[in-house]
């Protein structure tokens, strides 16, 4: 674990502010950047695509200001980008900012992403060409028989790493599976491996823990916002680009849902439905995620930015 930069006399930590969809956590790692000198770096596998903006809930400019904002629009829609990607772009991020005397803040809510920093992972082993074979083998299976013989199967061999994965996520399912048949280990037993190695820097992950009613409250009203502000707009836009239905990207909430609308199945109303009780449901799985990491996430209580701000600095400043 590499703590000689100058930010680590001062801190012990470099905070992940993490939580559910919509409990605030960008205006408190915001807030945490202005007060400490600090610089943004986003943990949300699908603010990384350019152009999806509405959608998935980037930070506008007038939020951001001249905070500088790392790791989201890095890539085009449909391209993969794995926990690896990730890894790989985020932690020279984190390194160059560090080098500048500045403390880095994390923010996001995918769970494997902040799992990756806070406790490393290396997948620097395994035939990779093999597991490129056999992923293209298992696409063409999805392709001819659909993703539920290939979700019943990761349940039997891997049922931890299962209850992890939706069932329409083809792209994690065929992941797990391309990882068993290439390896002959379990996808869980890879990433159980992976952490031997250690984080390269020293996290602490501090999570906003509302009461559910009003968090869900605040999930349905988000999600009222986002109609207002151009989802329907910006999921026409990424029909045009004809990105493959399977790709990362139409997964996350509200262009699958939109898209529905716009092909006439469904009246706009039923589509913000969905969304809504999709993003509940999001949420509720984020926070399992998070709760089960134990006590290697700090609980904070939901307050304005400024104040947790300053408990969050309080923490992990070395006294």
């Amino acid at each position: 674990m590499n703590t000689s930069f100058p930010v680590f006399e001062k801190y012990s930590y470099i905070p992940i502010i993490a939580g559910p969809t919509a409990s605030g956590k960008s205006a408190l790692a915001l807030e945490i950047c202005k007060t400490a000198d600090g610089e943004l770096v986003c943990a949300d596998s699908m603010q990384i695509y350019k152009g999806l903006d509405i959608g998935t809930a980037k930070d506008t400019k007038e939020e951001i200001g001249d905070i500088p904002h790392y790791m989201t629009d890095i890539v085009e829609p449909g391209t993969n980008f794995s926990v690896y990607d990730y890894l790989s772009a985020a932690l020279p991020v984190i390194r160059d900012i560090l080098e500048r005397g500045k403390l880095p803040v994390v923010c996001g809510g995918t769970g494997q992403y902040i799992s990756s920093l806070l406790y490393g992972l290396d997948y620097g082993t395994g035939d990779e060409d093999a597991e490129i074979k056999v992923t293209r083998e298992l696409t063409e299976e999805y392709e001819k028989n659909g993703i539920e013989p290939l979700y019943s199967r990761l349940k039997e061999i891997d049922p931890e790493a299962a209850a992890n994965i939706e069932p329409n996520n083809t792209r994690r399912v065929i992941r797990a599976l391309a990882v068993y048949d290439a390896l002959g280990m379990t996808f869980t037993e890879k990433n159980r491996r992976s952490k031997a190695s250690g984080p390269e820097y020293p996290f602490k992950v501090f999570m906003i823990d509302w009461d559910r009613e009003v968090l869900y409250d605040r999930i349905n009203r988000r999600v009222g916002i986002m109609i207002e502000n151009g989802l329907v707009e910006e999921t026409k836009m990424l029909q045009s680009l004809n990105v493959d239905r399977t790709s990362t990207c139409w997964q996350a909430i509200g262009y699958k849902e939109m898209l529905k609308y716009l092909e006439g199945e469904e009246s706009l109303e039923e589509a913000a439905d969905r969304i809504r009780i999709g993003t509940r449901h999001y949420a509720k799985r984020q926070l399992t995620w998070l709760r089960s990491m134990g006590e290697d996430v700090t609980p904070v209580k939901p307050d304005e930015p400024f104040v947790n701000a300053k408990k969050i600095l309080d923490l992990i400043t070395i006294k």
